[in-house]
């Protein structure tokens, strides 16, 4: 978890008060500003130099043979440098002398000490291996980030192969140090690994099945640079026994370490999962939580209260559009019908899964060609949609986005969970398509990548209520664009509508008020038309992520209401192409930050 921002507010007032309203243009041109940029880009490379898999996702090949080192000593290390930096940005820079972008810059850089700080401060009360750990994570990373173009980029494969069984070592210290301290994920999630432990280490060269998903992974690459010409059978046949010995020589007593850790650990866990409340300092850690997902200082009832109110105003909306389809029931038989009538989902084959594919991709390509209606600027990033690799796939899990590298040698990634499509209805297709890819998640995140002009952190970091927000608000955009033409489609956005509320409601009651599990499901359930299967892991995921499913809705609201200030105070001048330009011009920002940025814009 990331954390942070007790001063966003006061420091973006101040920002605000203190910038003349002006032309987006005009606002980072001096001396010293460029002085800024290039101190903070090359306190970004110097960050960037302590991360190699960060380089690596970027599109680099600098320590290319190395994994980002996660011991309590790099961490220090890390913390350590950004305070010395800090320190000198400020020394050296005065911010009322800067221009509005680049005291932003100077605000928000000076705030990730803060982050870094908080962060460090809650390190023990993450999950380590929950969902998304580094036990699958660092296989997931080598197959889908390291790019093998040579014979050296396959030796360096072959070095961070090696790398994962100390890695992953470590983590299982960080977790056997939280656990003695108290701090346990559910039972649920020890089961859940265990069982992604077991899928990665099952196959060969593990034993004689199948190849395993990371085997399969090394053997195309080192095919590919045969095949290109690049290295002989020969050299072939002996960088895959190589792979195939680090994997069982190094990779795998690791994992057979990790696994009996969880097997002894899980016997201490609560068989009935509780939220971050139940943890030692609990309410604390929590509360440090929601100020990081929403970049506000919100308090858990406050965002309670906005869920429920959200997920009343919805339900009106839900019963307008049932009227509409002819439906004779209750809202409630409505869901069910839903969540169970065979017409909403593809058969749960390879034959259904690839239409499932084929009716995203169609949808994006529907929104692609539309979207210069809305947007002025397009990034130059290409976007492809994929099943999520076996070995971590879940049923009825999220899909998601991966950012593909910033010099687009590696595409932006739509990732979908078909282990089981009955928990993957074919009405939430439209809408998760434009919250992940056009014009969501990938086209925010290329755009902030191909940026100019700003320090290159601001292209690169990420607030989650400025993400989702916007994923969640291009969803409703494109209603307003005229999409979702098949009514059931449309009530699946409504639907995901509702879900992003109940998320506030549920993540609340479960961290702050102690819900159970039992009680979480029975308000998501009588409040949604999803299917059973995903409201049960999309609950689990919020034991897993205190705070983060609060960001979502949050984030929607404030740019709801930045467009709505802005069309009341512009009047005929407002154009929403430019609105838009602006949101993304600056890369991912804390929303008072967004917010002040959209009060300059609008003069």
């Amino acid at each position: 978890m990331t954390l942070s921002r007790r001063a966003f507010a006061l420091g973006t007032t101040a920002l605000a008060m203190a910038a003349p309203a002006l032309p987006v243009s005009a606002w980072a041109s001096s001396d010293l500003d460029q002085q800024l940029t290039a101190f903070l880009d090359a306190a970004f490379e110097e960050e960037l130099a302590m991360n190699p898999e960060w380089l690596t996702r970027l599109g680099r090949k600098t320590q290319y043979d190395r994994l980002t080192d996660r011991s309590d000593e790099a961490a220090e290390k890390r913390l350590a440098w950004r305070r010395a930096n800090v320190a000198e940005m400020k020394r050296r820079f005065d911010p009322a002398k800067l221009g509005v972008d680049a005291r932003t810059s100077f605000e928000i850089w000076a705030l990730e000490l803060e982050r870094a700080e908080e962060s460090h401060r809650w390190r023990e009360h993450d999950y380590v291996f929950g969902r998304g750990g580094p036990h699958a994570g660092l296989p997931g990373f080598l197959i889908n980030a390291h790019r093998v173009d040579s014979a050296a980029d396959m030796d360096a494969y072959l070095a961070r192969v090696k790398a994962i069984g100390p890695t992953l070592d470590v983590m299982r210290g960080k977790a056997e140090r939280a656990a003695a301290k108290g701090i346990r994920m559910p039972g649920f999630a020890y089961a859940q690994t265990l069982e992604e432990v077991k899928k990665i280490t099952t196959g060969a060269p593990f034993d004689g099945g199948a190849d395993s998903a990371l085997f399969v992974d090394a053997k195309a690459k080192a095919a590919a640079l045969r095949t290109a010409g690049r290295i002989d059978a020969a050299a072939e046949a002996k960088v895959v026994a190589a792979v195939a010995e680090a994997m069982t020589g190094g990779m795998k007593p690791a994992y057979d370490r990790l696994g009996s850790w969880l097997e002894a650990d899980r016997t201490k866990a609560s068989a009935e999962p509780q939220g971050a409340g139940s943890l030692p300092n609990g309410r604390a850690y929590y509360e440090a939580a929601l100020r990081d997902q929403t970049t506000t200082n919100l308090t858990a009832d406050e965002i309670h209260a906005l869920g429920l109110a959200e997920v009343k105003r919805i339900r009106v909306e839900m019963e307008a559009l049932k009227a509409r389809m002819g439906f004779s029931g209750t809202l409630e038989d409505l869901f069910v019908f839903m969540r169970t009538d065979d017409r909403f989902y593809v058969a749960n084959d390879d034959a259904g899964r690839a239409i499932y594919l084929k009716t995203c991709e169609d949808f994006l390509a529907a929104m692609r060609a539309r979207l210069p209606e809305q947007f002025g600027r397009l990034p130059k990033s290409p976007l492809v949609v994929k099943r999520v690799e076996l070995y971590r796939e879940e049923p009825g899990g999220a899909a998601h986005y991966n950012s593909g590298a910033v010099d687009g040698s590696r595409p932006g990634v739509y990732y979908v969970h078909l282990a089981d499509t009955r928990a993957t209805p074919i009405y939430e297709i439209e809408g998760t398509c434009y919250h992940e890819g056009w014009p969501g998640h990938h086209m925010q995140i290329s755009i902030a990548q191909e940026l100019t002009g700003l320090p290159v952190f601001r292209t690169q970091y990420h607030y989650g209520a400025y993400v989702e927000g916007w994923g969640l608000y291009v969803e409703q955009l494109a209603k307003e664009m005229g999409f979702y033409t098949d009514l059931h489609s449309d009530f699946g956005r409504l639907g995901r509508e509702i879900w992003r509320a109940i998320r506030l409601v549920v993540d609340t009651g479960i961290h702050a008020k102690g819900w159970s599990e039992a009680q979480a499901f029975e308000f998501y359930s009588s409040n949604s038309p999803q299917p059973v299967g995903k409201i049960r892991s999309e609950i689990r995921r919020y034991f897993m992520s205190p705070g983060r499913a609060t960001s979502y809705k949050v984030g929607m609201i404030k740019i709801l209401e930045l467009r709505a200030m802005a069309k009341a105070r512009m009047g005929g001048k407002y154009e929403q192409r430019a609105f838009h330009d602006m949101l993304m011009s600056a890369g991912s920002l804390p929303l008072p930050v967004l917010e002040a940025r959209v009060k300059r814009w609008m003069g």
